[in-house]
C-alpha cells in the first residue's frame, strides 16, 4: 500500500507537524491512513491501547488520523537518561538501557522490529505517512541506519526533504543534504518543500527556483509558519512557552534537565485564568507564584540533585512557608518524599537520594514500569479524571492515606495533612475538561467554557488548511500512490 516520508534537513524543522497536517488531510478525503517514524529520541511518551510506549508526536499524528495511538506507529522510542545513555524501547517495551556509543551496535537488529511494525501498518491502512528523525546529512550515523535513508531504502519508501527557513540557510540546508549523501539516499528523494516562512512566500521564488535547478528535485510549496501551532501538545520541552498569555491565578512549572510528559502543562496554559511559567536553569521561583508543579522526569535522583543546584529546594521551603500550593506529577511526586532509594541501579548509579521532605513519603526504584491508563475521582472534589501511568518505582507512606485520587476505589498519589502539598502519578489529568475546571476552581480560578480537546481537534483542521492553502498537497499523496 502507498506511502510517503517526511524527512528534514535537521532536527526541530517541523516534521512532525507537516505528518501531522498531511495526515488530516488525507483522512478527510476518506482514506484510511497512520503515522509511522521508525525511530524517535523524546521523553515526552504517550501510553497506548496496546499497553506500550511511543512518542508524544506519534500520538498526535494518531489523533489527526482519527486513531488510538498503538506502538507500531513508533516501534523504536529512545529515553535519554543522562547525556550518555538512553533507554531503549522497541515495540512499546524496555528493551535495554545502552550508552550513545553501544547504540550503534545494537541499531542493525533493530531494523528488522521498524520492518515489521511497518509492514503492518502498510496492510492496514490506505496510506502511511512516514516522519524521519533528525536529518539524512548526518552521514556519520548513516551505517546501520533505521530513521531516515535506511529504512527509505529498505521499505522502499519515496521521500520529501524539508528546509526549515525561519532558522536561515534554508537553500545551503537542501543544496547541502544533496551533496553529502550517496547518491543512491538522493535517488529515494522524489522532491523538497520550505517550511516556517514568515511574510510574503513570493520574495523566496529566486531562492525556490535555484534549489529546484541546483537539485533537479521537484518543489512541492513553500508554508508558512502556523500559528496556532501553541495550541498543539509540543515534542520537544525547548518548544515549551516560558510564559503563556494568561493572567491571574499564576502557575509555576520548573523546567528539569529530564522533564517528561511535559504535554500535562498544555491545557492549563490555555485557560485564560491561568499565568503559566516555565522555570529554567539559573532562574529562581518566583515570590508570587500559587502552584509550583514539578513535572515528570526520566531521572528522578538525577533531577533532584538538577533542582538543587538551581537552588529550587530554597526556594520551594520559602513558598511553603508563605502558604504556597506544590504538585508533584510522577517523578515529581517520587522528589516531594523524604527519600528514593534506587538499590538495583535501574535509573543510574545504585544508592539512594534524600527528597525534599514535602510529603511523608518514600519511594523505591523496582524494575516494573507500570504503562497504563487509568481513570480515576478527584478526592478533593468529587471530579472524574481519566490520564495514564507511566513509571517505575512504588511510593508508600503515612501520607498516602489522603490520596490524591482514587482508582475503583483504590487510593492513589498523597496530599500533606493541610492538603497544599499534592503528588500524583497520573499522566494527562489536565485535559479532562471537568476535573480541570473542578481543580482550579478549588483556588477561585474560572477555567474556560472550551473543551482543550476540541481546541486540539479544530486546531488539527486549522492545520491541514494551511496545509491545503500554501503546499501541492494532491502532488504529495499521489506521490505516495
Amino acid at each position: 500500500m502507498p506511502a510517503l516520508m517526511i524527512q528534514g534537513t535537521g532536527s526541530n524543522v517541523g516534521k512532525s507537524m507537516l505528518v501531522a497536517g498531511l495526515c488530516r488531510a488525507a483522512l478527510r478525503r476518506g482514506l484510511s491512513v497512520a503515522p509511522f517514524k521508525p525511530q524517535n529520541m523524546s521523553n515526552n511518551a504517550a501510553v497506548t491501547v496496546d499497553g506500550g510506549e511511543i512518542g508524544r508526536a506519534q500520538a498526535l499524528q494518531a489523533l489527526a488520523c482519527g486513531l488510538e495511538p498503538a506502538t507500531d506507529m513508533n516501534p523504536v522510542l529512545l529515553k535519554p537518561e543522562s547525556e550518555v545513555g538512553a533507554q531503549v524501547i522497541v515495540q512499546g517495551k524496555r528493551l535495554a538501557t545502552v550508552r550513545a556509543r553501544d547504540y550503534a551496535a545494537l541499531k542493525p537488529q533493530l531494523m528488522a522490529s521498524v520492518l515489521d511494525s511497518f509492514a503492518r501498518l502498510r496492510s492496514t491502512y490506505d496510506l502511511v505517512i512516514v516522519e524521519g528523525a533528525g536529518s539524512p546529512a548526518e552521514v556519520n550515523l548513516r551505517p546501520g541506519d533505521i530513521a531516515n535513508m535506511g529504512f527509505a531504502r529498505a521499505a522502499g519508501v519515496p521521500v520529501v526533504l524539508a528546509g526549515d527557513i525561519d532558522r536561515g540557510g534554508v537553500i545551503a540546508q537542501i543544496i547541502g543534504t544533496q551533496a553529502v549523501i550517496d547518491v543512491g539516499d538522493a535517488a529515494m528523494v522524489a522532491g523538497f518543500l520550505i517550511n516556517k516562512f514568515r511574510g510574503d512566500p513570493r520574495l523566496f521564488d529566486d531562492g525556490y527556483q535555484l534549489i529546484a535547478d541546483r537539485t533537479g528535485w521537484r518543489g512541492f510549496g513553500v508554508c508558512p509558519w502556523f500559528p496556532q501551532a501553541h495550541l498543539l501538545p509540543a515534542e520537544d520541552a525547548l518548544d515549551l512557552p516560558r510564559r503563556s498569555a494568561g493572567r491571574g491565578f499564576r502557575v509555576v512549572c520548573l523546567a528539569l534537565s529530564r522533564i517528561a510528559n511535559f504535554d500535562d502543562l498544555d491545557p492549563l496554559a490555555q485557560e485564560p485564568g491561568v499565568d503559566l511559567t516555565m522555570v529554567g536553569p539559573g532562574k529562581p521561583i518566583p515570590g508570587d507564584a500559587d502552584l509550583v508543579i514539578i513535572p515528570g522526569t526520566k531521572s528522578t535522583r538525577g533531577d533532584l540533585a538538577y533542582l538543587r543546584a538551581q537552588g529550587w529546594d530554597v526556594d520551594l521551603a520559602a513558598h511553603v512557608r508563605r502558604g504556597g500550593h506544590v504538585l508533584g506529577i510522577c517523578g515529581g511526586y517520587q522528589m516531594l518524599g523524604h527519600m528514593v532509594r534506587d538499590a538495583a541501579g535501574i535509573e543510574g548509579a545504585a544508592g539512594e537520594t534524600p527528597g525534599l521532605g514535602l510529603l511523608n513519603v518514600t519511594t523505591d526504584m523496582t524494575s516494573d514500569k507500570r504503562l497504563t491508563r487509568v481513570t480515576a475521582v478527584h478526592a478533593a472534589t468529587g471530579a472524574a479524571m481519566a490520564g495514564y501511568e507511566i513509571h517505575i518505582g512504588r511510593t508508600e507512606g503515612p501520607d498516602r492515606t489522603r490520596p490524591f485520587a482514587h482508582m475503583e476505589r483504590v487510593p492513589e498519589g498523597a496530599l500533606s495533612a493541610d492538603g497544599r502539598i499534592m503528588g500524583s502519578y497520573l499522566h494527562g489529568m489536565f485535559a479532562e475538561d471537568g476535573f480541570r475546571r473542578a481543580f482550579l476552581a478549588g483556588f477561585g480560578v474560572q477555567s474556560g467554557a472550551q473543551s482543550y480537546g476540541a481546541v486540539v481537534q479544530q486546531t488539527l483542521d486549522a492545520l491541514a488548511d494551511h496545509l491545503e492553502a500554501h503546499l501541492d498537497v494532491p502532488g504529495l499523496l499521489a506521490l505516495a500512490r
